[in-house]
């Protein structure tokens, strides 16, 4: 049987912060253009893979400061996590251990359909 862990309430909300966050950003960034910058598109057949890339207008300045603000955010949130006091409870492998279930606590406490 798998180990249970009680974990603060503070620490479950900004683990899930942090997934919402990241999802939020995963998004954006797959509907943003692939160069912030205006490039003209390319091909690439000279190495392994082709590669090739439509022109790209690059980002505005809105997209450039919510994706910002997104990537401060998970940072915060993932250092909020990475460091929090519940840690220091747990040794070597339980914490190795803990940490993974805390990534899926959400997917733990759904109830079954």
């Amino acid at each position: 049987m798998a180990a249970t862990y009680d974990f603060p309430s503070d620490l479950l909300a900004g683990q899930e912060e942090l997934r919402q966050v990241q999802g939020e950003l995963s998004a954006l960034l797959k509907r943003l253009p692939w160069s912030v910058e205006p490039l003209d598109g390319f091909s690439d057949d000279n190495g392994w893979r082709k590669i090739e890339r439509p022109a790209s207008p690059g980002w505005t300045a809105d997209e450039q400061a919510e994706v910002e603000k997104l990537r401060q955010r998970e940072h915060e949130l993932a250092v909020f996590v990475s460091t929090h006091r519940y840690w220091a409870e747990l040794t070597g492998a339980d914490r190795m251990h803990a940490r993974s279930r805390l990534k899926h606590a959400r997917e733990d406490t759904k109830e079954p359909s």
